[in-house]
C-alpha cells in the first residue's frame, strides 16, 4: 500500500538532508523526521572544509559526486561557498614527501606558500577542495528543501523503524522507504548495528579565533596522518614515527592541526579527538591550551579566542555505515569524521539504489 510519502528521513544533519535533496530531485515526496528544533549537531560544530582531492576509493566516489551538488545546492539556495581547493603546508621534509608521494594536488615550494605560516618548507594545493560556513549551509539547505516541499517535523522523536512506517514521538509516518541518518546516535535505534560495526562517538574540542589572512582552507602535517590519500603513503610511516618521537601531544591527542576562515574573517581552530560510547560534557582546558600554542607558533602571533565548543561524530573502523534492516528501510551514517565532503554523494548513492537515477531511469 503506498505511503504518505515516498520517503522518510530520520535525522536532519547533512546526511539525512544529503538524502532529502537527492529525493526532491526525483520528483519524491519527503518527510523529515528530527528530533531537535534546529540543525545544532555535527553538521554546524566542524570546519566546513569538503576536502574533495583528500580521499581514496569509496570516500573519494562520494566526494567527487558531493562536490557537484554542492556547487549545485549553493547556487539553488543562496549559500557561500568557496572553490578554490585547500592548502596543506610543509614543515618538515618527511611531510614534503607525503605530499610529494600521494599525487592528488600541485607540489608548491616554499616560495610558493600565500598563506601567513612560519617555517613552511613546501606544500601542495589540493585543486577541488570547497569551503562553506557550516553554520550558515545546513541551515541553508533545510530551508531551500522546505521551500521545494519537504516537510520538516521538527521536535519529533523517532521511536522505532520497520518497513513502511516510522513511530515517533507524534504518531507513524508512512513512508515507502525510510533512511535512518542519525549519526553517532545510530545506537538509540540500532545498537545491534552499531556494535557489529564498532560505532563510537569521537568527541571533538575546537575553536574560533581572530583570523590571521587565509584565502583558502589550510592543512598541516597532522592532517596528513588521517586522510586516505596521504595517510596511505609509504613516506607516512615515517613521519608518524617522527611525530611519536618529537611531537607525541599529537597523536596522544589525535589532533588534526587545521584551520578555515569563515566568510566574517573568524578563524576555526581544530582539532582534538577522543572516542568512547559516551561523550564526557566536560572538556579538558588542556586540549585547548595546546590547539592556542600550536596555533600561535604556526602563524607567529598571539591567538584571540572567541568560542570554544565541542564536536561530536560517529567514529568507527570503516569510513561509513550502510545496512539495509528491512526491506525499503536503510541505516546510514559518515563513521570517519567526512559527512561534509561526502554525506552528499553517499546520500546521493542510497537513493538512487531505493528510487533509480533522476528521469526514472536506473
Amino acid at each position: 500500500m503506498r505511503g504518505d510519502y515516498d520517503l522518510a528521513v530520520v535525522g536532519a544533519g547533512i546526511v539525512g538532508l544529503a538524502h532529502a535533496s537527492a529525493a526532491v530531485r526525483r520528483g519524491l515526496r519527503v518527510v523529515v523526521i528530527e528530533r531537535s528544533t534546529a540543525i545544532t549537531g555535527s553538521t554546524v560544530r566542524n570546519f566546513g572544509h569538503i576536502g574533495t582531492g583528500m580521499h581514496v576509493g569509496a570516500a573519494r566516489e562520494y566526494a567527487d559526486r558531493a562536490r557537484e551538488l554542492w556547487i549545485d545546492l549553493a547556487a539553488e539556495a543562496g549559500f557561500w561557498l568557496r572553490d578554490g581547493g585547500a592548502l596543506l603546508v610543509a614543515r618538515a621534509e618527511d611531510e614534503l614527501a607525503v605530499l610529494e608521494e600521494s599525487g592528488v594536488g600541485t607540489l608548491l615550494t616554499a616560495a610558493q606558500i600565500d598563506a601567513p605560516v612560519v617555517g613552511a618548507v613546501g606544500g601542495l594545493r589540493s585543486e577541488l577542495d570547497l569551503q562553506v560556513d557550516p553554520r550558515e549551509a545546513g541551515p541553508a539547505i533545510a530551508r531551500h528543501l522546505e521551500q521545494r516541499g519537504v516537510e520538516f517535523r521538527w521536535r519529533t522523536s523517532a521511536l522505532g523503524v520497520e518497513s513502511g512506517v516510522v513511530h515517533t514521538s507524534r504518531g507513524s509516518v508512512r513512508a515507502e522507504a525510510v533512511v535512518v541518518a542519525t549519526n553517532f546516535d545510530v545506537d538509540q535505534l540500532y545498537p545491534e548495528l552499531a556494535e557489529k560495526h564498532g560505532v563510537l562517538r569521537c568527541a571533538l574540542d575546537m575553536l574560533l579565533a581572530d583570523g590571521v589572512g587565509l584565502g583558502i582552507p589550510l592543512l598541516t602535517g597532522s592532517s596528513m596522518l588521517r586522510y586516505s590519500a596521504f595517510a596511505s603513503t609509504e613516506a607516512a610511516v615515517g613521519m608518524r614515527a617522527r611525530y611519536e618521537r618529537e611531537h607525541p601531544e599529537f597523536l596522544e591527542r589525535d589532533i588534526n592541526q587545521m584551520y578555515t576562515e569563515r566568510p566574517d574573517g573568524t578563524l576555526v581552530v581544530g582539532d582534538t579527538h577522543f572516542r568512547g560510547t559516551a561523550v564526557s560534557p566536560f572538556q579538558d582546558e588542556q586540549s585547548f591550551a595546546v590547539l592556542e600554542r600550536i596555533t600561535a607558533e604556526l602563524f607567529g602571533r598571539p591567538v584571540r579566542v572567541r568560542e570554544r565548543w565541542q564536536g561530536v561524530y560517529a567514529s568507527a573502523p570503516e569510513d561509513f555505515l550502510i545496512e539495509a534492516p528491512a526491506d525499503g528501510v536503510r541505516v546510514v551514517a559518515v563513521t570517519a569524521g567526512i559527512g561534509m565532503t561526502t554525506g552528499l554523494g553517499l546520500g546521493d548513492s542510497v537513493v538512487t539504489e531505493l528510487f533509480g537515477n533522476p528521469g526514472g531511469t536506473s
